[in-house]
Order: C-alpha cells, then sequence, then structure tokens
C-alpha cells in the first residue's frame, strides 16, 4: 500500500511552499496523490509564512493524467467517490488564496494539464508536451474542469484543445493558453521559483482577494453543478467503447513494463 504522505511533499524555501508531486508512476494521479495534495493545501494555506506556492513534480513527467492501471479496476460507486474527491482537490488548488505557479518541467497531459491549469502561471520546458486529451479516450471532461478550460484558454483555441484532444508543446502551448511562458531545462525550477518571487512581492491580501473576485464566477458555477453532473460523467467512463479503449490502454503500459 502507498504512503499518501509521500505522493505529494511540502518544501520551505524562504517565503515560498514547493509542493512537489513525488509518487512513482509519473506521477499518475490516483486516491493517494489526491489526498495528499488536498492535505499539502490545507497545510500550505495555514502556513502564515508560505506566500505562495511552486507546483513541481519529481521525475521525468510533471503528470500524465488518472492512473489508468489502477482506476480501471474500481467500480461505479467507488469511481465515484474518487471522482468526488479528485473535485475537492481541482477546487482546491484552483481557490488556493495565495499565489500558484505551475512549473511543467515534463509532459502535462489530461488531469496533469488540468492541474496546470488552476495555477495563476503556468511555465512549461521546451519539448515538453501539455494537453488534454480525454475525448480521446472517450472521456468527457468533468464539469468542473470545462469551466476551468473555458475559463483559461483563449475562445479560439477551445475547440483545439478541449474537443480535438491536441497536444501541444512550446510557442504553441502558449499560443493555445496552456502555458504563460517557456523555460529550458538548465536552470528550470529556478526560473518558475523567480517568477514565484514576482507573484509573493505582491501585498498578500490585495492579491488575494483580487484572484478570488476573477475567479468567482467558475468557482460558483462548479459548486452548483458539479455534483450533480456527475453521473453523466460516470456514464462515459464506463460506457462499453471507453472501457474497451482504457482497456487497450492498459493493456500497452503493462507490455512497457515488461
Amino acid at each position: 500500500m502507498e504512503d499518501a504522505r509521500t505522493a505529494v511533499t511540502l518544501e520551505k524555501d524562504g517565503d515560498a511552499g514547493i509542493l512537489r508531486l513525488s509518487r512513482a508512476h509519473g506521477n499518475a494521479i490516483n486516491d493517494q496523490l489526491v489526498e495528499a495534495l488536498i492535505a499539502t493545501l490545507a497545510e500550505a494555506e495555514a502556513d502564515a509564512s508560505v506566500r505562495g506556492v511552486l507546483l513541481a513534480s519529481s521525475g521525468k513527467i510533471f503528470c500524465p493524467g488518472l492512473d489508468l492501471q489502477e482506476l480501471s479496476l474500481l467500480e461505479r460507486p467507488q469511481m465515484e467517490r474518487f471522482m468526488q474527491r479528485f473535485s475537492t482537490a481541482v477546487l482546491a488548488l484552483y481557490t488556493f488564496p495565495k499565489p500558484v505557479v505551475a512549473a511543467m518541467h515534463g509532459h502535462a497531459l489530461a488531469g496533469g494539464c488540468v492541474l496546470g491549469l488552476c495555477a495563476d502561471w503556468r511555465i512549461l520546458r521546451r519539448g515538453a508536451l501539455i494537453g488534454l486529451n480525454e475525448v480521446k479516450v472517450g472521456v468527457p471532461l468533468p464539469f468542473g474542469v470545462a469551466h476551468i478550460v473555458r475559463d483559461a484558454v483563449p475562445r479560439h483555441a477551445v475547440a483545439a484543445v478541449a474537443l480535438l484532444g491536441r497536444n501541444f508543446s512550446d510557442d504553441e502551448a502558449v499560443a493555445a493558453g496552456l502555458a504563460h511562458e517557456l523555460l529550458d531545462e538548465p536552470g528550470f525550477e529556478d526560473g518558475a521559483r523567480a517568477r514565484l518571487a514576482e507573484f509573493t512581492s505582491k501585498d498578500g491580501p490585495a492579491l488575494s482577494v483580487t484572484k478570488r473576485y476573477l475567479r468567482s464566477p467558475v468557482v460558483e458555477r462548479i459548486r452548483a453543478h458539479n455534483q450533480l453532473l456527475l453521473p453523466e460523467w460516470l456514464d462515459g467512463w464506463f460506457s462499453p467503447d471507453t472501457k474497451a479503449r482504457i482497456r487497450g490502454i492498459v493493456d500497452g503500459l503493462k507490455g512497457k513494463e515488461k
């Protein structure tokens, strides 16, 4: 059994909290990572000495999305509970009252891209891929995620990002609104830390209130409708065609591990 406490860690670096995804399997999102993310966000929020958070990761990949090998084994009630907790984690990150900079040093796909979109500023390493490929698998974007995407992505790019499920890199990722800036691998995290310092140099309460005002329309819609529309998402996840696609992906992943 994995230890949830090690799936996401919180390090202190001056006035910054480094929230690091540190789970095996490329930081694929499972129950342990979700619970650890919720707990570490609460810890960083309660610590007055933490003025901002750098969302980073260990390993070569920032986050590949949901752990299909693990989650594909769940029955519907278990998957419903997982998605409720995942939604809680996403909303906790999206509404975090302090500035958040996502340092995506490797591929950020599907749920990994979602985590990045919750940040106030997204930095992508040159050459890394970012995108929402859920539709290719046959899984709809959860209601709350769809609204976060619509708020973050320019209107001209929404169809390519959300409906075609394309992956982007470098300047195309910036043009699609999935990243704010690019950094090279040498000194990547130092550069991301410097950008966070620009945020934390501002008046904390003023930034927090402004952030809350900017995001309140999306947050209100998520809180009003997300739970009500979860059964529709689950219908998609458990549809025969989607289950077959997920099974094929899982078989491919197992083959790579041999």
